[in-house]
């Protein structure tokens, strides 16, 4: 074997190796990696039952109710609205009209079972991708919140 080939063999040889933990990594990942949806995505049909994903959007007004540590609500992005169900303690900035990002699992049913909630803060703690469907949806109140004046 010449060196040449001897070189070109080791770079082989390391070409596989990376390959190979690359795709046994994305083994291990391949049921804890989430997605970003919102209801309109949703509603489109494309996302199979029981696939473990994020939804996020606006909750919708007058759609909280309460049964027990049980909690039913629906999140909006201006076009559609996807039913969601969560069992647990809600953050304490969660209320209807503000947006809310839920993690979990659409059942057969359609409806969206969260398994943990988070609540909007501010617009700059928002992920990209609520802020961009709330702007496709014209929900988005950027101007609003600069618009508010200080008082002291």
């Amino acid at each position: 074997m010449t060196r040449k080939q001897k070189r070109l063999t080791l770079i082989g040889l390391a070409g596989l190796v990376l390959a190979t933990a690359v795709a046994l990594v994305l083994f291990a990942l391949d049921d804890k990696i989430t997605f970003f949806t919102s209801p309109s995505d949703l509603a489109q049909g494309t996302v199979k039952p029981g696939m473990r994903l994020r939804l996020g959007g606006l909750v919708e007004e007058g759609s909280v109710k309460r049964e027990n540590a049980t909690v039913h609500f629906r999140v909006t992005d201006g076009a559609n609205a996807v039913a969601v169900t969560y069992t647990g303690i809600l953050p304490d900035l969660f209320r209807e009209g503000q947006g809310t990002v839920a993690e979990g699992k659409v059942g057969t049913d359609g409806v969206f079972v969260a398994d943990s909630v988070l609540a909007k803060h501010d617009e700059k703690y928002m992920p990209k991708e609520v802020a961009d469907a709330l702007k496709q949806s014209g929900h988005w109140q950027e101007e609003a919140a600069k618009a508010t004046p200080k008082t002291n």
